[in-house]
Parts: C-alpha cells; structure tokens; sequence
C-alpha cells in the first residue's frame, strides 16, 4: 500500500494526482496499453482529492490517498476525518456542482470497477474505487452507474 499525505488545500488536488500519476508510471502502467487505466485514476483522484479539500477541510487539515496494486485490480481510496457519507448526486443541469461523485461512479462502474464510502476507525471516512487492470482482451462495456445508490 503506498500512501500520500498533503494539506486540505485546493493545491494539494494536483500535487497528490501527479503524484499518484508517477507511482502508476513507476509500478509499470505506461504505454497505450495501460493509458485509460491510467486516466480513470487520475480523474477518481482528482475528484475524489478534491471533493475532501472542499467539503472536509474543516475537520480534516490533511487527505491522504492510498493506492494498492493487486495482480489484477488498482484500488485507490482518499481518507480524510470528516465523519459525514457523501452520496452520488442526480444528475441536475441547474446546479453548478455535485457531479464528482457521480462522474467517480460512472467511470468506475463503466471500467468493470467498483466504489465505495466507508468509516474509519477514527470516524472520518475512506473513499475508493477499485477498477480491473487491462487484460489483452477487450471487455465488454460497464453496468449502469444508476444501479448503485452510494459511491
């Protein structure tokens, strides 16, 4: 499990995704091969980075991310001690926000993926996404994102 730490603060969005990025590059996810994987956890990172910063900040001076790499998934979470359970917004066009946590689930579950919102033993909460890594074969599409209520 690699983890990174950075200060609840809009900087610390960009910071932890190339930070992110780099480890991805250095655990052998390059090429074309690896690239969409590769942008689906940048955006999961950047949303997810940048909804705690937004929403938590108050009661979470820090966020961490975690990133696990198995044989066959990539599992990347984002911590922070805010006790409040987000949930995936409706899609509503008059409201100028609320679509991180929809967009995570909709890549998530289009990649073969999953997502979830869980305490922490502290009382903040963890925020992650688990999504396959390629296979030469190319899979079939993904569920539909308004099947799951949480993400």
């Amino acid at each position: 499990m690699w983890r990174f730490a950075a200060v609840s603060q809009e900087a610390s969005v960009p910071r932890t995704r190339h930070a992110v990025r780099d480890r991805l590059l250095a655990q052998g996810m390059a090429g074309e091969r690896y690239q969409e994987l590769v942008d689906d956890l940048l955006l999961i990172v950047s949303e997810l980075v940048s909804n705690a910063v937004t929403h938590a900040a108050v009661l979470s001076p820090e966020v961490v991310c975690e990133l696990a790499i198995t044989s066959d998934r990539v599992r990347v979470s984002v911590v922070d001690g805010h006790p409040y359970r987000p949930k995936a917004q409706q899609n509503d066009p008059a409201r100028p926000g609320g679509r991180g946590l929809l967009l995570v689930k909709s890549i998530t579950l289009q990649a073969g993926g999953e997502c979830d919102v869980e305490r922490t033993e502290e009382g903040g909460k963890v925020i992650w996404a688990s999504l396959p890594l390629p296979t030469r074969a190319t899979a079939g599409p993904g569920a539909d994102p308004d099947d799951d209520p949480d993400c």
